[in-house]
């Protein structure tokens, strides 16, 4: 699990090596153009671990008598309908959703998510309910300087109720925080996606026809996912 993570971090930083950036004889500094300077060297290795994705799902699915880790795997076509879904494309084809269940049905998903903030991937899980509603945004880490108030839940709480048919446009269905507007849009694009990924690949009635539901699925046990089996 930290291995994906850890290459979702690699993947970041290969985009920024490639963004148009002021020339610079140190390859390995990045422009913030808000605030006009390179970012320090305290800035560059900023990471707060606030949660493991465990702690993250028991938080999540705190009603569930068990929970289990599915790991689901996109082909480039069920990937392509997906991204069609939400309106951007992702590098990742591989995601992890830890899966509620209590007397045999299912409480809900958690799906743990990467994307890019203004400089560097931040991780978190969106909790999806068995009605298609979000449940819960949970921070698991936060890797800029500022705009951590994302991960607060005074903030957060604003995408629960939020469903596939909700636009989650900034300052109309939720509030930005100044200073972190793309952490804000980054937040809000993965809730997006947590969405489109619940109801394609576990809500959409079976009998409906979907190039998403025969998705490649991998099950652990909640210890195997704890010991990184």
């Amino acid at each position: 699990m930290f291995h994906r993570i850890l290459n979702i971090a690699i993947f970041g930083s290969l985009l920024l090596a490639f963004a148009p950036q002021p020339s610079n004889a140190e390859n390995d500094q990045i422009w913030d153009s808000e605030l006009k300077r390179y970012l320090t060297p305290q800035e560059m290795v900023q990471e707060d671990v606030y949660l493991t994705p465990e702690e993250a799902a028991k938080l999540t699915l705190p009603d569930s008598d068990s929970i289990r880790l599915e790991v689901i795997t996109l082909n480039k076509n069920q990937k392509r309908v997906i991204e069609e879904r939400i309106g951007w494309q992702f590098p990742e084809s591989t995601f992890d959703c830890y899966i509620g269940e209590t007397n045999g049905k299912i409480d809900g998903w958690a799906f743990v998510q990467h994307t890019i903030g203004k400089h560097k991937p931040m991780t978190y899980m969106v909790g999806v309910d068995p009605d298609g509603e979000i449940s819960n945004v949970e921070v698991l880490v936060y890797r800029e300087s500022r705009g951590s108030e994302v991960g607060k839940k005074r903030f957060n709480y604003q995408y629960q109720g939020k469903t596939i048919d909700d636009p989650i446009r900034i300052n109309r269905d939720v509030i930005n925080i100044s200073g972190a507007t793309m952490s804000v849009r980054s937040m809000s694009a993965g809730v997006k996606r947590a969405l489109v990924l619940a109801h394609e690949l576990y809500l959409q009635s079976q009998s409906q026809s979907s190039p998403i539901n025969t998705a490649s699925r991998t099950d652990k046990n909640f210890l195997e996912s704890l010991l990184g089996f």
